[in-house]
C-alpha cells in the first residue's frame, strides 16, 4: 500500500475564516490555531500551554533579569530549507514595532527595550531596539525592566520569526500557499476561502520524525449546528466550539467527548465612550448593573460559565489578592433594576422615551442567545435594542473603527499575567496625528489608570506590582469602562480517535502532541 493511503489527516473545526496568517496582522484564536502550526517562536507550548524550548535550544538570563541570550537550534530550518537565524527575529521585531506595520498586538512584546517608543514614533532609529543578532545562531534580547512572564510572552505569534526576503518579494500576497515560508511543524499547501485550509507535515522541521499527524485540514465552522452535524457524521475530529444548548445532548450521547474546562478569558460588551450617550458614566452603570449575569452560564448557554464583574480572571499568575467585586453585585436583582431605571430616568430615558442602541455581535448562535437575553434585561430599564450581526472580520473592523454603540467582544489571555487584560483599557497612542486605540474598542481613557499601569510595568516587586494593577482594575470597573459578562470556559469536542489533546487554561492545543487512530 502506498504511503499516501496511510497518511493520517486531522480534520479540525476551526471556527471563523482567518482574517490573516501574517503573525503581525492576526488577532484571533482561530488564526493562532493555524499560524502556531506554520511557525514556531524561540519558545513553544507544551500540552499545558506552558513555555518550553522551541527554536531556541537553550537560553540564559542575566542576574538583573534584563538580558536574555538565546541559542537557536543548529537544525532549525525554514520550509524551503534555508537555515533559521537570529536575524530572522531582528527582522520580525523590527517589523512588529514599525508604526507603518500598525500591528495591533505589538504591545504584547513591549517589555523589550525601546519597543514602545519605536512603536509610537518617538524613536526612529531601529538600531536602538533591544534585539540583537550576536551571530547567526545567537540572539540577545534586552528588556526595559525585569518581566516575570517574558518567556511565556515569547510563545505568542507576535514573537515568531519572519522571512524578510519573502515579504519583500511578495508583499501582501506572501501568506498565500504558493508563497508562504514557515519554520513550524506544518506548511500550508491549500487555502479555499470560506471553506478550509490544508497543511502538510514540513520535511524541514527539526521534530518532524515525532509528528504523528501527516496532514491538517482547518475547516471554517462558524455555523456551529452544521459543524456538530459534521462531527457526528465523522467528518470532523475536533470542534473548537459547539452550540451551548447541545451540551447535555453531547454528555448523554457522546460521553467524554465534550470538553468544558475553565480557562483564562473574559466575555464582555464594549460601550463606545467617544460619543454620547455612552460617554455618560451613569448610563454605563445602568446598563451594567441591570445585566443578570448569574443566568447567562447556566440558563442561556447551559455550559455553566461563571459571572464576571471584574476584568482579570481568577487564577491569573502574579495577581494575588481578592478578585474585584463591586458592592452592587450583592444587591438583589430587583433593587439593581430599580436603581438602573432611576439612573436612566435622570438621563432622560424611560420605557416611554427609550434610549435606542444598536448591539453588534459576530455571527454565532451563542452570541445571539446572549444578545437576545441582555436586550430583554435592558428593555425593562428603558432601552430599545437593535441587534446587528456580522461575520467576525467585519464585526471587529467596526469595533476598531468606532462604528458601534455596544459591541460584543472576548479576550483570551495571551499569557498568564493581569497586564494582559488590563492593557486593553489603556488610552490609545497617537501615530502621525491619528489616534490608534488598538484593542481598546470602547475608547475608555483615564490618565490615572494609564499612570498606575505605567508604574506597574516598571515595578520589580511582584507584590507591589500586583497592588498597582488591582488599583487600576478597581478604577476602570468603578467607571464601567466595559461590561464584563462571564469568565470563559473552553468548549471543545474531541473524537475518541484523538490522543494528546489536553484541556488547559489557555485552550491552546498544538497538533505536534496529537495522534489519531482509525
Amino acid at each position: 500500500m502506498g504511503s499516501a493511503a496511510q497518511a493520517v489527516t486531522l480534520n479540525l473545526g476551526n471556527g471563523s475564516e482567518p482574517g490573516s496568517l501574517d503573525p503581525h496582522k492576526a488577532s484571533g484564536d482561530w488564526e493562532n490555531r493555524i499560524i502556531g502550526e506554520l511557525y514556531e517562536g524561540l519558545m513553544a507550548e507544551d500540552t499545558h500551554a506552558d513555555a518550553i524550548a522551541g527554536q531556541a535550544e537553550s537560553w540564559t538570563i542575566s542576574d538583573d533579569g534584563l538580558v536574555y541570550t538565546f541559542k537557536i537550534r543548529a537544525d532549525a530550518n525554514w520550509s524551503d530549507g534555508v537555515p533559521v537565524t537570529a536575524q530572522n527575529w531582528v527582522d520580525a521585531f523590527t517589523r512588529l514595532f514599525d508604526p507603518k506595520t500598525a500591528a495591533e498586538y505589538a504591545y504584547l512584546q513591549y517589555p523589550i527595550k525601546n519597543s514602545s517608543k519605536i512603536g509610537s514614533g518617538e524613536i526612529t532609529d531601529f538600531s536602538q531596539l533591544g534585539v540583537k543578532a550576536i551571530d547567526d545562531k545567537t540572539l540577545e534580547i534586552t528588556l526595559e525592566a525585569s518581566t516575570p512572564f517574558f518567556l511565556q510572552a515569547l510563545t505568542h505569534y507576535t514573537a515568531y520569526p519572519i522571512r524578510k526576503d519573502i515579504i519583500d518579494k511578495f508583499g501582501d500576497q506572501w501568506t498565500q500557499p504558493e508563497n508562504i515560508v514557515g519554520n513550524g511543524p506544518y506548511k500550508l499547501v491549500e487555502w479555499v476561502p470560506g471553506s478550509y485550509l490544508r497543511g502538510v507535515k514540513s520535511d524541514t522541521y527539526y521534530g518532524k520524525d515525532s509528528l504523528k499527524i501527516d496532514e491538517v485540514r482547518w475547516d471554517n465552522t462558524e455555523d456551529l449546528t452544521a459543524a456538530l452535524s459534521r462531527y457526528r457524521a465523522g467528518e470532523l475530529d475536533i470542534l473548537t466550539d459547539f452550540p451551548a444548548d447541545q451540551y447535555k445532548f453531547l454528555q448523554d450521547n457522546y460521553p467524554g467527548q465534550a470538553h468544558v474546562a475553565p480557562f483564562l478569558g473574559i466575555y464582555y460588551y464594549v460601550l463606545n465612550q467617544s460619543k454620547p450617550p455612552l460617554d455618560n458614566v451613569n448610563i454605563r452603570k445602568a446598563l451594567s448593573i441591570s445585566v443578570l449575569r448569574d443566568v447567562i452560564g447556566p440558563d442561556v448557554l447551559g455550559t455553566g460559565e461563571l459571572p464576571a464583574y471584574g476584568w482579570v480572571p481568577a487564577g491569573t499568575a502574579n495577581y494575588e489578592g481578592t478578585p474585584y467585586a463591586p458592592d452592587w453585585a450583592e444587591m438583589p436583582y430587583d433593587q439593581r433594576v430599580e436603581e438602573a431605571k432611576k439612573l436612566m430616568a435622570e438621563a432622560g430615558y424611560t420605557p416611554e422615551n427609550p434610549l435606542k442602541l444598536q448591539l453588534r455581535y459576530n455571527t454565532n448562535e451563542n452570541h445571539q442567545r446572549i444578545a437576545v437575553a441582555i436586550s430583554d434585561m435592558w428593555k425593562q430599564i428603558g432601552v430599545q435594542v437593535e441587534l446587528f450581526n456580522a461575520e467576525t472580520a467585519v464585526h471587529y473592523d467596526a469595533l476598531r473603527a468606532g462604528d458601534f454603540n455596544v459591541g460584543r467582544a472576548g479576550w483570551l489571555l495571551d499569557y498568564s499575567d493581569a497586564s494582559n487584560t488590563l492593557d486593553l483599557l489603556r488610552t490609545g497612542t497617537t501615530q502621525d496625528g491619528v489616534m490608534n486605540w488598538g484593542n481598546n474598542y470602547g475608547r475608555y481613557s483615564n490618565p490615572e489608570y494609564d499612570s498606575l499601569m505605567d508604574q506597574a510595568s516598571k515595578e520589580l516587586d511582584l507584590v507591589k506590582r500586583s497592588g498597582l494593577m488591582h488599583q487600576a482594575e478597581a478604577l476602570a470597573m468603578d467607571q464601567f469602562a466595559a461590561i464584563p459578562i462571564y469568565w470563559y470556559v473552553s468548549k471543545n469536542v474531541v473524537s475518541p480517535k484523538i490522543t494528546g489533546f489536553e484541556d488547559n487554561a489557555k485552550d491552546i492545543n498544538r497538533i505536534r502532541w496529537m495522534s489519531k487512530s482509525e
